[in-house]
């Protein structure tokens, strides 16, 4: 059995997400040699993994002759450098998203947030043409952690439009919650945007997954046109009182957007994110065809539901992520990091540093999700249509 040595960069909330996942690879043995964070957890982290060693410099980690493929699971200032450092280095590299996005620069007025969309777009669509010009030019594989295409409903999809030829009219997703409570979701110095950024990013990989999908069935060019977005802050008005159940406090980015994307062939989706929906995690994906409609409910599923009068009854069960509460009824997600896609990708990945093959998310997705998604924060400043 092929053996592919990993080295994880970072020690959070998705690290251990990908930790779990990597323990369900089959057919290749997926071992997580070392990690490095300068989190004061990353010992126990380690410990509780397994993890023989680790590093608090990235710098040691790209070093370690024997890491095959580096996890870059770190905030998302860090992405852009770290993938093309570590494709330099001679690692294969997996990022999670997004895969860059605007941070600041020097003579930028804080907050970042304040600075001109405008700029923004420039800057990013200058990083874009430098980091994917270090992947194209490296022998080594990127891997853009997009869990949502590999997710058992969307990759489905994807597998019927491959057999039908369909043409996709229309696409709604939607990625919300309640929002992170990560200290730096509330900053775009940290995050590069607020909920259409760090949630929006997911549906809308997975529209623009769908239709590459359609194109490639019926040989036609992939595109977007162009872009209509509005985003905004609707949590504003709310006292802290009123707040209670919204974990989110944004500083200088949107707790709400709404992109709107036409395509080259003149069909239509729009991209719904907010940080402000209670009752649970949704992440949907519908289509039309010409032929059908489907409907991609990664969460929330009724394949179990339960029901407590009292909380406190399953106050230490777990039954999905970002519920405010476990009374009354909910919809429990049955093996979380599958129904998300987290198991099929990483096993995606594995097989592609085995046996030397490009992964199904790779860097097309990842920049053109980036490219759409600081289109809309550009169309939402300016009130405009933007041309891609």
């Amino acid at each position: 059995m092929k053996k592919v040595r990993i080295g994880l960069v970072g020690a959070g909330f998705v690290a251990r997400i990908h930790m779990n996942a990597y323990r369900r690879v089959y057919g290749v043995e997926a071992c997580v040699s070392a990690v490095c964070a300068r989190s004061a957890t990353t010992k126990d982290f380690a410990a509780g993994f397994g993890i023989p060693t680790v590093y608090s410099d990235y710098h040691d980690l790209m070093k370690d002759p024997d890491i095959d493929v580096v996890d870059i699971c770190t905030p998302p200032q860090l992405h852009a450098p770290m993938i093309a450092e570590f494709l330099n280095a001679g690692k294969h590299v997996i990022c999670e998203k997004p895969f860059t996005g605007y941070f600041g620069l020097p003579d930028d007025a804080k907050p970042i947030g304040s600075v001109s969309r405008r700029k923004m777009y420039d800057s990013v669509l200058a990083e874009l043409d430098r980091t994917a010009g270090v992947i194209r030019k490296s022998d080594r594989l990127f891997m853009y952690a997009e869990d949502w295409v590999y997710a058992p409903a969307v990759a489905k999809a994807a597998s019927i439009l491959g057999q039908t030829r369909d043409k996709v009219l229309f696409l709604r997703a939607e990625e919300s919650h309640s929002g992170s409570h990560a200290w730096h979701a509330a900053e775009w110095e940290q995050t590069g945007g607020g909920s259409m950024i760090r949630q929006g990013c997911h549906p809308l990989s997975a529209a623009l997954f769908l239709k590459m999908a359609e194109a490639r069935a019926r040989g036609e060019r992939f595109g977007v046109e162009s872009v209509v977005c509005d985003v905004g802050l609707v949590t504003n008005s709310l006292s802290d009182v009123e707040k209670r159940f919204i974990a989110a406090r944004p500083h200088d980015v949107e707790d709400w957007s709404m992109l709107s994307l036409t395509f080259t062939d003149g069909t239509k989706a729009t991209i719904f994110s907010g940080d402000f929906v209670t009752g649970g995690v949704r992440n949907l994906v519908e289509f039309n065809t010409n032929t059908g409609t489907f409907a991609c409910n990664m969460a929330p599923n009724d394949a179990m539901m339960s029901y407590a009068a009292d909380a406190s009854v399953l106050k230490d069960v777990y039954l999905t992520e970002k519920v405010e509460t476990n009374a009354g009824w909910q919809y429990v997600l049955l093996d979380e990091e599958s129904a998300r896609g987290y198991v099929q990708e990483a096993q995606d990945f594995m097989e592609c540093v085995a046996i030397g093959r490009e992964p199904v998310s790779g860097l097309d997705l990842a920049r053109e999700t980036i490219r759409v998604t600081y289109a809309g924060y550009l169309s939402a400043e300016e009130g405009v249509r933007i041309t891609l």
